[in-house]
């Protein structure tokens, strides 16, 4: 295991185009760290700097103190899992786990006792003598794994490693590698555009987008605390629901009204009139019998549904909005009715205003003022 440490981290290509720029975080010995976030945004160039296959424009990256800038890859004690699995077709999974023992001059003794620990843990132990040519394409991901397990480095990178697989596979490769992590505790860096990947799998969760590092923290603290507008509407299926409001003041408390609900937000000092974005996640709105009572709610009009099973995602018109909700499977629901939902105010996020809006934390409940209403 091993401490992995960014600091200030840049990458300018030739023309002056600005790939990573201030990137900062750290990684704990035996912590799964995930670099999330959209195509483009910088997260393989900057896994490619750890690797060593891209050069650092300015900053330092260190492994327990020792600064990587200037080493070779192979000198770096990592290992590094491809999107594209890159076996040898002419090898045999056996020699091509063993491959990277083979070029350090490992006696074949440790090489094959430590081939046969990766192979047993990646469930591979019956497929030793085949080649690649003849495994599925998870039987490969599990092969490219097991040749960086055999390395037993300090630091595991993955590329995107489970994107060429199909649904069903990427799901059970993914509950693979999580049990691999937690019996191996092997500091990892792994990138993907896939949050629901990066939320199951990650100890630590870097977001970036443009370049940039917009959030750290755990699974729980990205999901529940966005930093920003742009973390909250990334991470999260389906996206948050956002709408615009504007501030006012009824009996000294700020509420933020969007012409059709309003929000209860004590915690803002704010002008009248002063702008702010609304954050709502769709499992936030649940549907309720239009008889109810208690509790804030909105009366609105079905879009569409969807049903996915034990639940389904429903589009909702209110006034001018439209919001989504994922609720529980209700049959019978159709486009065109009318009805009623219902919000937790405490679920309520505040943004300042714009697509990179910083949070500002979220709404509250207040007696005399309605959080919620829709007509």
């Amino acid at each position: 295991m091993g401490t992995l440490s960014l600091q200030n981290v840049c990458k300018t290509f030739a023309g002056g185009v600005v790939a990573v720029k201030d990137v900062t975080f750290s990684v704990a010995p035996g912590a799964f760290c995930v670099l999330l976030g959209p195509s483009g945004c910088g997260k393989s160039t900057t896994l490619r700097m750890v690797a060593g296959l891209e050069g650092v424009s300015s900053g330092t990256i260190s492994i327990d103190g020792t600064v990587l800038n200037s080493l070779h890859p192979k000198d770096r004690d990592i290992a590094m899992v491809f999107q594209n699995y890159a076996l040898y077709p002419h090898l045999t999974v056996a020699e091509n786990i063993a491959f990277p023992l083979s070029m350090r001059g490992v006696p074949k003794e440790q090489v094959r006792a430590r081939v046969a620990r990766a192979a047993g843990a990646m469930q591979l132990t019956d497929l030793l003598a085949r080649r690649p040519a003849q495994l599925s394409g998870g039987q490969r991901q599990r092969v490219a794994v097991a040749r960086a397990i055999v390395r037993e480095p300090k630091v595991f990178l993955f590329d995107e490693p489970l994107s060429n697989l199909d649904a069903r596979m990427r799901m059970q490769t993914r509950n693979e590698l999580r049990a691999l992590h937690h019996r191996l505790r092997v500091t990892s860096l792994y990138v993907t555009h896939d949050q629901e990947e990066a939320l199951s799998l990650a100890d630590m969760i870097v977001v970036m987008a443009g370049g940039r590092v917009r959030q750290v923290g755990t699974p729980m603290e990205v999901f529940d605390s966005p930093a920003d507008r742009f973390v909250a509407g990334f991470v999260g299926t389906p996206a948050m629901n956002f709408v615009e409001a504007t501030a006012t003041f009824v009996d000294g408390v700020t509420v933020l009204d969007s012409g059709v609900f309003q929000a209860c937000a004590p915690h803002v000092s704010a002008r009248t009139g002063h702008r702010y974005t609304l954050g709502i996640r769709p499992s936030h709105i649940q549907l309720a019998p239009n008889d109810a009572v208690g509790g804030v709610s909105m009366h609105a009009v079905v879009g569409s549904v969807e049903y996915l099973g034990d639940v389904m995602d429903i589009s909702l018109t209110a006034g001018a909005h439209t919001l989504t909700a994922r609720t529980a499977a209700r049959p019978g629901l159709v486009p065109g009715e009318a009805v009623r939902a219902t919000i937790d105010p405490r679920h309520i996020h505040v943004f300042e205003p714009g697509p990179d809006g910083i949070s500002i934390g979220r709404a509250a409940a207040a007696p005399s003022i309605p959080v919620l209403t829709a007509t």
